[in-house]
């Protein structure tokens, strides 16, 4: 499931950025082929939300935001989406919102109207109980 790798140490925090930088090639690639969807699976697989390296926290959200912001068909893209993959989404949809960034809050919103008509509303309740596991 996503996100349950455990907390890493410091140590392994220039392991976990070195994953995050060959799954940013991968993820550029899927977006190259036009296959976003493909592209935000990946980006949610393997989540280092149980890291407290701020580091890693931030190049993994830039990687999801990139494959987040080529999202058309929202739709079509939580009905390929594993339901595991909700919770973790949501967090990064808030991540997203509070960047204060126009585009990106305006695509956060529209995919999380859609998710939460979807997943429910505890998708939303367990990310506001859940303060261990940020992203």
């Amino acid at each position: 499931m996503a996100g349950s790798e455990g907390f890493v140490e410091a140590d392994n925090a220039e392991a976990i950025i070195t994953r995050i930088e060959h799954k940013t090639l991968k993820i550029e690639s899927l977006l190259k082929q036009f296959k976003p969807v493909e592209a935000l699976k990946t980006a949610l697989e393997g989540t280092y939300a149980m890291t407290s390296d701020e580091r890693c926290k931030s190049a993994h959200w830039i990687v999801v935001h990139r494959a987040i912001m080529a999202i058309k068909d929202v739709d079509g893209m939580l009905s390929s989406l594993d339901p595991e993959y909700y919770d973790i989404l949501m967090k990064y949809l808030y991540r997203g919102l509070s960047t204060g960034d126009r585009p990106t809050c305006d695509q956060c919103l529209r995919i999380h109207e859609k998710l939460t008509e979807r997943a429910g509303h505890g998708c939303i309740l367990r990310f506001l109980t859940d303060t261990v596991n940020t992203v």
